[in-house]
C-alpha cells in the first residue's frame, strides 16, 4: 500500500510528514520506473523506436530519482536576484583568475588550436570554464539523470523542454557507453567541465583531442573545442569587439531597453546618443548594440554597449550578468598573463561604419 501525505489547510502538503511517508513507500525508490510511471513508458518506447535497447533504457529510468531539492533550486539562480557587484564578487576572485592562468599554460596547445580553429580568444574559452566551474574542479553534486527526470516530469511550466534533455542525455550515456547513473551535474542537468546541457552537448561538442570520444566530463582538451565551437556555431565574429565601456546618466532612462540579453542586439547608437550616453565616435547611428546598465553598488550605475560578440556570450547563458562576469573574468585572465585584452574593444573605423 502507498502511503498518503497529510492534508493541511487549503489542500496544503504538511511536506515534512509527507516526505517521510513517501520515503518509506516500496514504490519510491522506483519513482520512474517505466513500469509505474506512464511518463517514463512513453519515453522509453520513443527511445527504443530509435534504437537504444529497451533493457538498458528501462534499467536507467528505474535508477532515477524523484529530488526535490532540484526543484526548488531552479527558482533561486544568483543571476535573478543579485546586483552586478555582488555577482562579480562570486567570480572575480583572485584564486580563480590565476587558476585560469595555471589552466591555459597547462592545455596551452588545444588553446592556441581552439583560437585559430574557431576565432574565439583563448581568455574567454577559459573565463567560460572558469565561471561555470572552476575549469573542471566543480562540475556539479546532482546525479544528472535524477535531476532531469525530476525536472521532465515535475516541473510546472518547462516539463516538455526536460524531457527533450532527458532523452537526450540517455542517448548520449548509451552511445559514450556511460552508466546513466554516475554523470554528475548541476540541479538543471548541466554537465562536465563546460556544463553543456545535453542538447547542447549533442550539438556542439568536439572530440577535439582525436581520442574517438567526446567526453567533456574527464577531458579538458574537449572541452576547449567544445566551447570555442559553441560560440562558432552561435555566430562568434573573431577580432570583433565584445563591449564598449561607455559614460551616460545618473540613472538608467526609461526611453532605452536595457538588459535584454536574450536577442540580438537591437538599439541604435543613435537613440542612445540622444539619450544622453557618450557612445564611441567610431560607432555609426545606425549602428545595433546591446545596452547594458549594471547597480554597481546602490544607486551607482555602470554602462556598457554589448556588441555582437557579447550578445554571442548570452547564448551560453541568457543574463547580462554572466556575460560580463565571463568578460571580466577573461580580461583579469589576460592581464594576468600581461597579456593586453585586444579583442575586448578593439574598433576598426572602416569595418564599423559599414556594418549595421
Amino acid at each position: 500500500m502507498t502511503p498518503s501525505c497529510i492534508q493541511g489547510r487549503k489542500g496544503r502538503l504538511v511536506t515534512l510528514a509527507c516526505a517521510a511517508l513517501l520515503a518509506s513507500s516500496p514504490l519510491a525508490a522506483q519513482e520512474f520506473a517505466p513500469e509505474h510511471h506512464a511518463g517514463a513508458r512513453a519515453l522509453v518506447n520513443e527511445l527504443t523506436d530509435a534504437g537504444i535497447e529497451r533493457a538498458w533504457l528501462e534499467s536507467a529510468m528505474q535508477q532515477a530519482r524523484y529530488r526535490q531539492e532540484v526543484l526548488d533550486a531552479m527558482s533561486g539562480a544568483a543571476e535573478r536576484r543579485l546586483r552586478w557587484d555582488e555577482y562579480r564578487a562570486i567570480f572575480l576572485d583572485d584564486e580563480r583568475i590565476y587558476a585560469g592562468v595555471a589552466f591555459l599554460e597547462a592545455h596551452a596547445d588545444a588553446f592556441a588550436r581552439a583560437e585559430a580553429e574557431y576565432g574565439v580568444p583563448e581568455e574567454i574559452i577559459a573565463a567560460i570554464l572558469g565561471v561555470e566551474t572552476r575549469y573542471g574542479r566543480i562540475t556539479g553534486k546532482h546525479r544528472v539523470i535524477d535531476s532531469l527526470a525530476t525536472l521532465a516530469f515535475h516541473h510546472p511550466r518547462r516539463g516538455d523542454f526536460f524531457r527533450g534533455e532527458l532523452a537526450a542525455f540517455l542517448e548520449i550515456a548509451y552511445e559514450q557507453q556511460v552508466a546513466p547513473d554516475e554523470p554528475l551535474g548541476s540541479y538543471a542537468g548541466a554537465m562536465g567541465y563546460p556544463q553543456f546541457i545535453p542538447t547542447s552537448y549533442r550539438a556542439y561538442a568536439v572530440d577535439f583531442d582525436d581520442d574517438g570520444l567526446r567526453d567533456l566530463w574527464t577531458n579538458p582538451v574537449d572541452a576547449i573545442g567544445s566551447v570555442a565551437n559553441y560560440f562558432a556555431e552561435h555566430g562568434w565574429r573573431g577580432g570583433e569587439p565584445i563591449l564598449h565601456e561607455i559614460e551616460g546618466p545618473a540613472t538608467p532612462p526609461d526611453t532605452i531597453d536595457f538588459n535584454r540579453a536574450a536577442r540580438k542586439p537591437a538599439v541604435s547608437a543613435g537613440s542612445l546618443r540622444d539619450a544622453g550616453f557618450e557612445v564611441p565616435a567610431a560607432l555609426a547611428d545606425e549602428r545595433r548594440l546591446l545596452p547594458v546598465a549594471l547597480e554597481d553598488g546602490e544607486d551607482n550605475w555602470r554602462y556598457v554597449l554589448g556588441d555582437f560578440n557579447f550578445y554571442v556570450i548570452t547564448r551560453y547563458n541568457h543574463s547580462h550578468l554572466y556575460a560580463m562576469a565571463a568578460v571580466e573574468l577573461a580580461e583579469a585572465i589576460a592581464a594576468a598573463r600581461n597579456l593586453d585584452a585586444h579583442w575586448l574593444q578593439a574598433v576598426d573605423a572602416d569595418d564599423e561604419e559599414a556594418r549595421p
